[in-house]
């Protein structure tokens, strides 16, 4: 079985998808700007993509991959509707900073 997890290893790919989420839940967690917040939660599901292909390719199993396909289309119409609301918040207020964004509620 000449597989590239043979080579490379499935420990490595664990490592390196928690490595990414543990980089996207920083960014959630301690930064104020919106786009940001955004692009970490990206790290963070890129991050369980890359371990359902890990996983599925070591199973030898498509589900996995079949789903990160569906994931990834989710994916994209969410950081389509958040940009949209974000310059929609910017044009309003002027700012797209999280502590600002509290002032928003009703």
């Amino acid at each position: 079985m000449n597989n590239i997890l043979t080579q490379i290893g499935i420990e490595n790919y664990i490592f390196l998808s928690v490595t990414l989420f543990c980089i996207g839940i920083f960014g959630v967690l301690y930064r104020r700007n919106a786009i940001i917040v955004f692009m970490s939660i990206e790290i963070m599901l890129n991050a369980v993509n890359l371990l359902f292909v890990a996983f599925s390719t070591y199973h030898q199993d498509a589900q996995g991959q079949v789903f990160v396909f569906f994931s990834m289309a989710v994916a994209a119409a969410e950081v389509a509707v958040g940009l949209a609301i974000l310059v929609s918040i910017f044009r309003n207020i002027g700012s797209i900073s999280i502590d600002n964004l509290k002032n928003l509620k009703g």
